[in-house]
């Protein structure tokens, strides 16, 4: 492989390496180690020289000289002049678990899986339950009865969730019926089970620019080949996405009208009727992504298939996840009645059905789904001015856009690189997923910027910032903003 794409994947393969306690050199060993263990390295794979790792992961040379020299005695790496350090042939082969093709899911939910204490992780959205959630469990339960003596399966998901879920597009001023509608466990399955359906090694798609890494590693992992148009105040520009139609004929357009990932936009209503126009004119498909939300705003439009005219195929996604809590994987996708039937024999094949006890719970949580809407906005609108208090108050040449809806802040650093930011922070016990990974672009737009979750409690958010601040210093001491990146020992 390439030296500068190796290092940007063992970059993102690495994760958080550097949390923990020991010396950095065998924190940094340990971690490549287990991406050896775990497949994501393989036999004879060839690794960055030690300089230019370094300067990656913001580090001495000499810490990655140690690591590297630590794997070699150990058998695990070795060094042959002229061809570099290599994974050794002799280290037995392990199947790859998905990592190794992307790093941007390293970026972001690593830390789900492998906790490390004293990292505050930034790259995920935290979502409570809200208050009264468990009531709504235990009254749940009085409607389970009659599912006890059925002993069947609901792929499409259980109907009177289905009927529940049309009546909240109705209601919202899309016309929905039950047969339009299929239940997944998340928005995250909604969105794979589309991916699978329409894209194939090399579709091309259109996605707005920047984008949501966790979105674009579903459509990565098909093979999509990315058509990237960028975003204005008003939404994904609709000049770009024309000359993108024109010149790709995308198997799918991906977008997050309300509200974008990662910069809180809310498409205007212009917009939307222009997409949906677009649809029915060209026949691209359109994937409308509704489930990052947070902070809403009160004049919120229906969604993008409302405004959409006879003929477009546009499929909306949505979930309980960011409304209600992180823990209910109940999300939905609304399509036309023959892609739905599809969409659930994709469904069938990926796990037979979801939890019944779980939709059951979404049904109730849907019949109050405003009230609880207004509260995380209102809890998440308080989080978002304290957030931005602090950063103005300790960070004050940074600079961001007040989101019109979500629960990130998009934050552009002066002219540093939020790689070499994001790394000197997991060294100050902060997890930050940088901008570039939230980018499609081969040309690095936002390679000077970072999104920052603001739905902590009031003392972790204190506790972000102090963090975000002291590694803020730790580059302000070498030099000013733009000198040489300093080097953590």
């Amino acid at each position: 492989m390439d030296s500068s794409r190796t290092v940007d994947d063992l970059v993102g393969l690495l994760g958080a390496w550097s949390a923990g306690d020991g010396a950095l050199y065998r924190r940094l060993a340990d971690s490549l180690r287990t991406l050896i263990d775990e497949g994501s390295l393989a036999p004879g794979e060839r690794l960055p020289s030690e300089r230019v790792l370094a300067s990656a992961l913001r580090v001495s040379r000499t810490t990655v000289v140690s690591a590297y020299d630590l794997l070699r005695s150990e058998g695990v790496f070795d060094s042959r002049q002229g061809s570099g350090t290599r994974v050794s042939e002799r280290v037995a082969p392990v199947r790859s678990d998905g990592w190794a093709a992307n790093g941007v899911g390293q970026y972001m939910y690593r830390n789900l899986i492998q906790k490390d204490a004293g990292l505050i992780s930034a790259t995920c959205m935290n979502t409570p339950a809200m208050p009264g959630f468990a009531e709504v469990v235990r009254e749940s339960l009085d409607d389970l009865g009659p599912l006890l003596d059925e002993g069947t399966y609901y792929p499409q998901g259980l109907p009177a969730l289905r009927r529940a879920i049309a009546d909240f597009y109705s209601d919202r001023g899309l016309p929905t019926v039950a047969d339009q509608i299929v239940v997944t466990t998340g928005a995250h399955q909604a969105i794979a089970l589309v991916t699978q359906l329409y894209l194939r090694k090399g579709s091309p798609v259109v996605v707005e620019d920047p984008g949501f890494a966790g979105c674009l590693d579903l459509m990565s992992d098909r093979g999509a080949r990315f058509v990237p148009v960028p975003l204005d105040d008003q939404g994904i520009d609709i000049n770009g996405v024309r000359r993108a139609v024109d010149e790709h004929a995308p198997h799918l357009l991906y977008t997050m009208p309300s509200y974008h990932n990662p910069t809180g936009t809310m498409m205007s209503v212009a917009r939307r009727r222009e997409l949906g126009e677009l649809s029915a004119r060209t026949g691209t498909p359109i994937l409308e992504d509704a489930a990052y939300t947070g902070v809403r705003h009160p004049q919120e439009p229906p969604p993008l298939a409302a405004y959409a005219p006879r003929g477009a195929e546009v499929i909306s996604v949505d979930s309980l996840s960011k409304v209600a809590w992180a823990g209910l994987r109940v999300g939905w996708l609304r399509a036309p009645v023959e892609m739905a039937v599809r969409l659930s024999r994709r469904k069938l094949l990926a796990d037979l059905a979801g939890p019944q006890l779980d939709q059951i719970v979404a049904v109730r949580l849907l019949a109050d789904y405003d009230r609880i809407a207004r509260e995380r906005s209102e809890r998440l609108a308080a989080a978002m001015d304290h957030m931005e208090g602090l950063l103005r108050r300790d960070l004050p040449d940074w600079r961001w856009r007040r989101p019109d809806g979500g629960a990130a802040l998009w934050v552009e650093l002066p002219g540093i690189d939020s790689r070499a930011f994001t790394q000197v922070a997991l060294c100050h016990g902060l997890e930050l997923v940088p901008g570039s990974l939230m980018s499609a672009s081969p040309i690095g737009p936002f390679d000077r910027h970072f999104r920052l979750p603001v739905a902590f409690d009031a003392v972790e958010r204190e506790e972000v910032v102090w963090r975000l601040s002291r590694a803020w210093r730790e580059l302000d001491r070498h030099g000013p903003v733009g000198a040489p990146i300093p080097l953590v020992v």
